[in-house]
């Protein structure tokens, strides 16, 4: 059992263990990895830390002691609120994450619809199938139902007839995607802005993934659909700095066309015998570290920097989508609006390519198919990835060769001819184990090839995929056996 040492470690000691930790983790700062990482080069990243841990210890609960947390997030709603062209009346606050301000975001619609839309006895929040699931944690953890809409299947953009024809009494929330990430495509904003003010509805456009760059990406030519505070409709935009601003983890904005429904998004507790407890955001105590990192990197770069960044990643993402389009047994889902390409197969396994492509020094991201969108392999275009764009398709030629020799299916074939119809209810801890056991996931260890993992999760029913996610989750995250000695 671990505990906690004796005598305190010397310094030198403390982070060779702290470095050891991190041997199994991807190098993301060669440039070969294609999701998660936003790198912003050696230099911003020098500034980030700094900046960072100069506000460490500064504690933006309250803003009375701190008023520098306060500034500094007051700036970068501003500035946040200009580049999503908002007027002077836009609100908003700091977050530590897309996930947050998701959920900010469904806390004020669903307070706002019970001061204001008695009517919505079952309130539910109106998603196209592409949102991201920070929408249904949100609505999960707020006891607030989903209502899913079919995207169209070519283009994977939102359906506004569709839309439309779903909106009732009971929604209370309606959402469109800029960019959603599966497919990085911009949703029609301006239509469904119209059904919005048609309904009377709340319509927040999740800007998490590309609120950031979408401007950019438009000054320099790229056809990119508005989906801003100009658009009529729009009641509130989330909007992520750690992305594409390359702002250190976490930091993320909430934005609201005014202070009339942002003020639903906050708490108060005066219920108690401590201290004034008011929060805009989920988070109470934070460190004001984060914002003064994200303040640091948006000065740092300025505009001309981040467009500079924007022209080197958008001529990489036509590149690779026109390559891909150009592979026989290759397909684009869809045509992107920013730099995320998902793109599928119907003659290989794109499980296979992935883990081919893995063992050539590559992390690209799998995606189980869902809805329209059969599985694919999704990757998130950086400037540090730009040098390595040539090789990466090379050697996915190669990769997408191989994976037509392989195997595939026979294991996912069995266990959906045994679970496919089995209600998940009745699937008990121990069944999950032996589920893990066969496809290679048992213990605390992902096996070295993920193929055939990815391959039976995706021929199981979605209940039952979550449920294997869970038990699987639910083992990695034990006490460490033989002590914390790294």
């Amino acid at each position: 059992m671990t505990t906690i040492p004796k005598r305190g470690l010397e310094t030198e000691e403390l982070f060779r263990r702290l470095e050891a930790f991190r041997k199994d983790d991807v190098n993301w700062r060669d440039g070969r990895v294609w999701a998660y990482v936003y790198d912003p080069g050696a230099e911003a990243e020098a500034v980030i830390k700094r900046a960072y841990t100069l506000y460490l210890g500064e504690n933006a609960l309250d803003p009375t002691a701190f008023p520098s947390g306060m500034y500094l997030e007051n700036e970068l709603v501003a500035m946040a609120a200009a580049h999503l062209r908002g007027d002077a009346n836009v609100v908003g606050n700091f977050t530590s994450g897309g996930t947050e301000s998701i959920l900010c975001a469904v806390k004020a619609a669903r307070d706002f619809a019970r001061a204001n839309r008695p009517k919505a006895t079952k309130p539910h929040v109106l998603l196209p199938t592409t949102a991201h699931a920070a929408f249904h944690k949100a609505c999960h953890y707020l006891d607030v139902d989903v209502k899913l809409v079919p995207v169209d299947p070519k283009s994977f953009r939102a359906d506004p007839r569709a839309m439309r024809e779903a909106a009732d009494e009971n929604t209370i929330l309606m959402v469109g995607s800029a960019i959603s990430y599966a497919h990085g495509v911009v949703d029609p904003i301006r239509e469904l802005g119209e059904i919005a003010l048609e309904k009377n509805l709340l319509f927040h456009v999740d800007g998490c993934m590309g609120g950031f760059l979408l401007p950019y990406f438009r000054r320099l030519g790229a056809p990119v659909p508005d989906f801003e505070f100009h658009v009529p409709g729009v009641t509130s935009i989330s909007m992520d700095f750690h992305k594409y601003a390359f702002a250190a983890k976490g930091a993320s904005v909430i934005l609201y066309r005014s202070a009339d429904v942002r003020k639903y998004q906050m708490y108060a507790c005066a219920n108690w015998t401590g201290y004034t407890v008011i929060n805009p955001t989920v988070q109470s105590t934070k460190s004001v570290g984060p914002l003064a990192a994200a303040w640091a990197v948006l000065n740092h770069f300025g505009d001309e920097g981040y467009l500079a960044i924007a022209r080197q990643v958008l001529d990489a993402t036509r590149r690779i989508a026109d390559a891909v389009e150009a592979m026989p047994d290759l397909r684009l889902l869809g045509r992107p609006d920013m730099n995320l390409v998902a793109f599928a197969s119907d003659s290989v396994s794109v499980f296979h390519v992935i883990d081919e492509m893995k063992l050539r020094g590559w992390y690209i991201q799998p995606q189980l198919g869902y809805g329209s969108s059969r599985e694919n392999i999704h990757l998130s275009i950086m400037p540090s990835n730009v040098r390595w764009v040539d090789a990466m398709l090379a050697d996915l030629r190669e990769c997408v060769e191989k994976a037509r020799a392989m195997k595939s299916g026979e294991l996912a074939a069995k266990i959906h001819a045994a679970f496919g119809n089995v209600d998940p209810a009745s699937i008990s801890d121990e069944t999950i184990r032996g589920l893990l056991a066969m496809t290679g996931a048992a213990g605390n260890a992902l096996p070295e090839r993920m193929a055939e993992v990815n391959e039976v999760l995706n021929a199981l029913p979605v209940p039952i995929r979550e449920k294997l996610l869970v038990g699987y989750l639910n083992t990695l995250y034990r006490q460490p056996e033989g002590g914390s000695d790294a």
